[in-house]
């Protein structure tokens, strides 16, 4: 089963997450496909630009609760390395590509996938798109996914929606830092990005978003390792526990007051 579509047009190459049964979660499976599209694009001579998008109604829910990361140290059948490993070098990999990378947002996105699109250079959401970091309320926190968020938007608003777990909208997301722009038409709203790349010496691409990226890669040097360690501890509390099963079971979890 593919889990990853890709198509190209004029030097784009469009990987789509199409996963829609279980909302484009971060499976190990995802992650590792994903992964190989983008090294893929990334050596492809073909190819000026990616643009990351998605089927269904959601972008991308986060981690997979049907398949959660239970340990730093697990490794999962095909011996790749499990979430988080798996998600930092993820989200690593689309900011040290050579290539710029693009979002599109039609619908919801959700906890880890909100990492997934602060990884990316540009970011074009419809007005109709929905976020949240919905990890405090499943017991754990936004911790690797943190790594490009946070050099990447602003903090005070980072605050209260990492600490609330509050739904926000399309607008709101433009502007903290979030994504870059936001249309009622998004496909419109990315034309003349799109040219713009197009129309970009690649050598020079590649060198501009070196500058663009530096500060987070500083973040990733300096705390992926803490932040990796951090999630692995939370994902194996009780409260997590508690928390993705309250979850699976559509009823509060027992903290709820």
């Amino acid at each position: 089963m593919t889990l990853i579509a890709r198509t190209r047009a004029r030097a784009v190459e469009t990987l789509s997450l199409d996963s829609p049964h279980n909302r484009n979660a971060l499976s190990a499976a995802l992650v590792g496909e994903l992964a190989d599209a983008l090294a893929d694009a990334g050596k492809d001579p073909g190819v000026r630009a990616i643009v990351l998008t998605h089927t269904g109604n959601t972008f991308s829910a986060g981690a997979d609760l049907r398949d959660p990361p239970p340990s730093s140290r697990l490794r999962s059948s095909r011996g790749d390395p499990h979430p988080p490993e798996a998600l930092v070098a993820l989200l690593r990999q689309i900011i040290e590509l050579p290539k710029p990378v693009v979002a599109r947002v039609t619908g919801h996105v959700r906890a880890g996938g909100l990492g997934l699109l602060a990884a990316c250079d540009i970011a074009a959401a419809a007005t109709q798109a929905t976020f949240a970091f919905t990890e405090v309320r499943i017991g754990v926190a936004p911790a690797v996914i943190s790594l490009p968020l946070l050099p990447r938007t602003d903090p005070r608003a980072l605050a209260r929606y990492y600490l609330t777990g509050e739904r926000f909208d399309a607008a709101e997301a433009k502007a903290t830092g979030l994504v870059t722009t936001c249309a009622d038409d998004v496909d419109t709203a990315l034309g003349p990005i799109l040219e713009g790349l197009r129309r970009s010496a690649p050598d020079a691409l590649a060198e501009t978003k070196r500058l663009l990226t530096a500060r987070v890669l500083e973040a990733f040097d300096r705390d992926a390792a803490d932040l990796t360690a951090l999630s692995a501890r939370l994902f194996s509390s009780p409260q997590a526990r508690e928390g993705m099963t309250a979850f699976l079971e559509r009823r509060d979890p027992a903290w709820v007051v």
